[in-house]
Formats: C-alpha cells, sequence, structure tokens
C-alpha cells in the first residue's frame, strides 16, 4: 500500500492506494498520532485497521436493525363492549409497558372514539379499515377523514380477513393504502399466504404481489408498518416457527432493497401475526428482521403487556 500524508494541527486528510484506488480520508486527530499510522516503520508493522475503521455490511445491517423501533400492534377484532374494554384499557394504562416499544391498539370502528379517549397517550390507537374516499354513499364504511376526527392515527389495511372473507382485492388495499396516506394515517399493511400457497412453495410468490401493489401507492414509507401475517397461523393456534418468520422477513426485505431502495429496506419495520402468545413472543422477537407483532386473541388478555415486552 503506497500512501503520502497531508496533515494540519486539527484535521488531517491523507490519501492512500486501496485496490489501484486513490482514496481521501479526513481525520479528526492529533498530528503526532497521524504521523505515527502513516509512517513507513508503522506501515510495515501495524495493520491499518488499527487506526482507519471502514464500516462491514454486517455492522451497517445490525445498526439498521437498532433503528427500527419495536411496534406491536393489537388486533381487536370484532370483539368486545365498553365494560370489558374498559378493563382492558385500564389493565394496559396500569402495566409496566417497556417505553422503548410503540404500541398501538386496533379498535373496533365504534368505539374508536371511547378507546382514544381512554388510553393512555402512550398507546396509539387504529381503525381496522377504512374506504379510499373521503366521504360518499358508502354505506357501513368509514373515510380516513372521519378516523382522524376521532384523533386516531393508524389504520390496519389488507388484513386477511379483509381479503379472504370480505373479498378485497390487492387493487382496492393499494387504493386504501394511497388513501390513508394522503390523509395522514400510518397504515399497518398486512399480507400473507394461504396454508395451499405455502405447500405449493409459492409463498415468496403471493408476499411479494401483496407488497408490490402497497409498494406502488406508498409515498412517504416511514407511515408504513408491513405485517407479515401467514394465513394458516391466524387464529389457528398454529404458529410460524421463528425461523419460518425470519425466512420471509429477511426475503422481503431483500426484496424492497431491490425494488424500493436500500434506505427503506433498512428502515421500514416488518411485524410478524399469527397466533403469537406470551409464550412465543420473545424467541420470535428475537430474529433480527422481526420488528415486531400485530397481535390477535392474545391483545385481549393480560399477556399482552408480557408481549409488549418481549425485547425486555
Amino acid at each position: 500500500m503506497e500512501m503520502r500524508s497531508r496533515t494540519s494541527c486539527h484535521t488531517n486528510q491523507s490519501a492512500y492506494m486501496r485496490g489501484g484506488v486513490m482514496i481521501s480520508v479526513f481525520i479528526n486527530t492529533p498530528s503526532c498520532l497521524l504521523q505515527f499510522a502513516l509512517s513507513p516503520q508503522t506501515r510495515r508493522t501495524v495493520p491499518f485497521s488499527r487506526f482507519f475503521h471502514f464500516p462491514s455490511k454486517v455492522s451497517q445491517n445490525k445498526s439498521a436493525n437498532m433503528s427500527r423501533k419495536f411496534f406491536v400492534g393489537g388486533n381487536w377484532k370484532m370483539n368486545g363492549d365498553k365494560k370489558s374494554l374498559g378493563e382492558l384499557i385500564q389493565t394496559l394504562n396500569s402495566g409496566k409497558v417497556d417505553s422503548n416499544v410503540e404500541v398501538v391498539c386496533g379498535t373496533p370502528s365504534i368505539y374508536l372514539d371511547f378507546a382514544r379517549s381512554k388510553l393512555d397517550a402512550k398507546f396509539g390507537v387504529a381503525a381496522q379499515n377504512c374506504y379510499k374516499v373521503p366521504k360518499g354513499a358508502f354505506t357501513g364504511e368509514i373515510s380516513p377523514a372521519m378516523i382522524k376526527d376521532c384523533g386516531v392515527n393508524w389504520v390496519i389495511l389488507g388484513h386477511s380477513e379483509r381479503r379472504h372473507v370480505f373479498g378485497e382485492s390487492d387493487e382496492l388495499i393499494g387504493q386504501k393504502t394511497a388513501h390513508a396516506l394522503e390523509s395522514g394515517l400510518g397504515v399497518i399493511a398486512c399480507i400473507g399466504e394461504k396454508l395451499d400457497e405455502r405447500e405449493g412453495g409459492i409463498t415468496e410468490k403471493v408476499v411479494f404481489a401483496q407488497t408490490k401493489v402497497i409498494a406502488d401507492n406508498v409515498k412517504d414509507w416511514s407511515k408504513v408498518v408491513l405485517a407479515y401475517e401467514p394465513v394458516w397461523a391466524i387464529g389457528t393456534g398454529k404458529t410460524a416457527s421463528p425461523q419460518q418468520a425470519q425466512e420471509v422477513h429477511e426475503k422481503l426485505r431483500e426484496w424492497l432493497k431491490t425494488n424500493v431502495s436500500e434506505a427503506v429496506a433498512n428502515s421500514v419495520r416488518i411485524i410478524y401475526g399469527g397466533s403469537v402468545t406470551g409464550g412465543t413472543c420473545k424467541e420470535l422477537a428475537s430474529q433480527k428482521d422481526v420488528d415486531g407483532f400485530l397481535v390477535g386473541g392474545a391483545s385481549l388478555k393480560p399477556e399482552f403487556i408480557d408481549i409488549i415486552n418481549a425485547k425486555a
């Protein structure tokens, strides 16, 4: 390695050959140390890495993982009344919850205002669905504007029950996603394969297609959380193994890197849903690409606090 040094008393610049390319390095270090590091004697006996650190891809990926705030959503679905939900809210408000976790409770639409007024401010609230336009003759639907009017800032879209029970298409879910984001809501966007699709070996094909329609309608990814929920594990008591969850999450992150950007791939939170319980949450949370959970039945029980604290 050939090297030459241009030093000053404060900020030092050195240029050196690495792989045939001249690289300039600016180093804020005392001149005497730099001169020692760059001296011919030192270069022959001391590895250059002792003085200068070039971040590896592994360390960059680890930093990206650490920068993604753990996210736990509770999807209450069509459950509860003011009495039972009030008791649940009281349990959450009085529970010891990890402050490094973002928690959002998905409430039946008729109880959005009730939940927002009763839950501590440290908890977010989400609607479980919304429509693709601000208002109109759409009986039974609610709009992002109505959701925001209740003081609520999140919505769950594309859940498998919306897809497979109510027949929502990828296209409609994409349109809903676009309008919700334009209206200022955060979106928990759900994707996931059915059992026959997993057994048929097309899990990646299915979740990539679902993700593409969502990605085509997103401008600001800081407002989006992706929820991978294998349909065969929702409400069945079956849970994808930590390795199965990690495998799909990692593939999704690779897809985002290739089709959106590396920055989005590193920053977007990908959470897991599918019969998550207090007994399964810790091992799932230990996977490097699992950034949280979307919890169904267990979010209606006191163990939801244990799930929130899975990383603690």
